[in-house]
């Protein structure tokens, strides 16, 4: 009876490794098929979900450290969570992206308005300020102090248009708007000091 508990033994390790055998492949094709998931949308979750891809990665990341001490059925059992985590960033980068092509919509409109207005708001100005440097005498609504704050403001609202279409072409919608908008907050301020109506 004694001389065949080795033998027992011996089967129990031999079906033992069979099994692990046996979830090996399984857990293998499990990873591929996580990693394969994650390569797919790897480019727009780290645009708009990178916290998200970084703990989805994370996951998988553990999973590989499981796969290399052979730990098979943990990496079977974690797969369906990692899976559904995947799943979970895929919704929100859809969420995202559309939000995201919505607002840029919605400045290249808003573009399209102030790309018009702008420009002749700044031309109104400088026409003025050439004007006035050209007289002896600044008019009564305008002081020397104001005058030379608009001259400024208009230097400042031609780098800054500058920049907004440089921001556009590089099709930066969103900061062109921003940047248009400050434009035009500056050349409302500017009117004012030279005495002008509101653009």
């Amino acid at each position: 009876m004694r001389s065949s508990n080795p033998r027992w033994i011996i089967v129990a390790v031999a079906l033992l490794a069979i099994g692990c055998a046996n979830q090996k492949g399984p857990a293998e094709q499990a990873v591929s098929t996580l990693d394969s998931a994650v390569a797919a949308i790897k480019e727009e979750a780290a645009r708009y979900a990178p916290a998200d891809l970084q703990g989805v990665e994370s996951s998988i990341a553990a999973l590989k450290e499981k796969m290399a001490k052979k730990d098979y059925k943990a990496v079977l059992a974690d797969a369906p969570a990692v899976t559904a985590s995947i799943d979970s960033l895929k919704q929100v980068v859809a969420t995202k992206k559309a939000e995201a092509e919505a607002a840029i919509a919605a400045a290249t409109t808003e573009w399209n308005a102030l790309s018009a207005d702008v420009p002749k708001m700044v031309e109104a100005i400088q026409s003025r300020v050439d004007i006035l440097g050209k007289t002896s005498k600044l008019p009564k609504n305008v002081s020397k102090e104001a005058f030379d704050a608009a001259k400024s403001g208009l230097e400042s609202m031609k780098a800054t248009w500058a920049e907004a279409t440089s921001a556009f072409a590089s099709g930066d919608a969103v900061g062109a708007v921003a940047k248009a908008n400050s434009v035009k907050q500056t050349g409302t301020d500017v009117l004012q000091k030279l005495g002008m109506p509101p653009g």
